[in-house]
């Protein structure tokens, strides 16, 4: 992604307002002075988390926090139309036309308290979108300034190809980890390195802590005391070790679980290692 600078590892938002812990405003901001000192200066968003109410607090908190604007780097995602309080819609759906994409940056500006995105992302692939219309409208939006960047998120290699026939697709953020790996075997991390676009990770630890995995675990344990880390370093750098330069997207707002994940880069894992642990979480070897 020529000319924007993100973190190695990236804050997601997710839980930090309505859908999660609900965190104050002087909360919010010594959370982000917290991600800022520790190396995290990317933050992750979505125009309808918390029910559209957690750029806002965000954007609360950032003015309070101290930080210089330009240190630090806001990804923002649209389309998705959810049902609720204050919304009409009768059904939950996507829109990508080019009035709702225009409307959807400028409300996220306003409430991220910016004049910028330094990334836009498509939520969810939808069967109306038009890649015509989003090409037409991601122009425009770059040459406004209001945005430097654009990706998407969670779509399939034949989806991004359609979308990057009429702009530039720079990232695509997925679900990865090594609970749910399904990406690694069809084949869409090798397309992302053929077309240079940056995977980003969300969900990377997957469902470890909320799901039973009796050998999983027994490995991990092996291996945290071999490595001298934590379980939630280790499966970060389990995502860390593919070659297309992965960028994980945390949601944990706890201090000592984001130490912890940065400690993954540092974590010398082994393809052997690596490997043990995917097949403790298969249950089956390699054919």
């Amino acid at each position: 992604m020529k000319n924007l600078q993100i973190s190695h590892v990236v804050a997601g938002t997710m839980t930090w307002g309505q859908w999660g812990k609900k965190l104050r405003t002087k909360e919010m901001a010594t959370l982000q002075n917290f991600c800022f000192e520790n190396g995290i200066t990317t933050f992750d968003h979505a125009d309808i988390y918390g029910n559209h109410t957690t750029e806002a607090d965000f954007g609360k908190a950032f003015l309070a926090s101290g930080l210089d604007r330009s240190k630090v780097q806001f990804i923002t995602k649209c389309g998705v139309q959810m049902m609720g309080k204050n919304r009409s819609h009768k059904i939950k759906h996507y829109n990508y036309s080019k009035e709702h994409i225009l409307q959807s940056v400028d409300t996220s500006l306003d409430h991220l308290k910016t004049d910028y995105l330094d990334m836009l992302l498509l939520h969810r692939p939808s069967p109306l979108l038009d890649p015509a219309e989003v090409g037409e409208t991601i122009k425009d939006l770059k040459e406004s300034g209001k945005v430097k960047h654009f990706g998407v998120s969670n779509f399939t290699q034949v989806q991004t190809d359609v979308l990057n026939a009429y702009v530039p697709v720079e990232t695509n953020q997925i679900e990865l980890s090594l609970t749910f790996h399904e990406v690694m075997n069809n084949g869409s991390l090798e397309h992302m390195m053929l077309h240079k676009i940056q995977p980003m990770a969300w969900s990377p630890l997957g469902n470890y802590f909320k799901k039973q995995y009796p050998t999983l675990k027994q490995v991990m344990a092996q291996l945290c005391d071999k490595y001298h880390v934590e379980e939630d370093a280790l499966l970060i750098a389990w995502v860390l070790k593919h070659p297309a330069n992965i960028i994980p997207v945390i949601g944990t707002t706890r201090f000592e679980r984001i130490k912890k994940s940065l400690e993954a880069k540092n974590i010398p894992l082994t393809i052997e290692d690596w490997f043990l642990m995917r097949e403790a979480v298969t249950g089956h070897p390699v054919p």
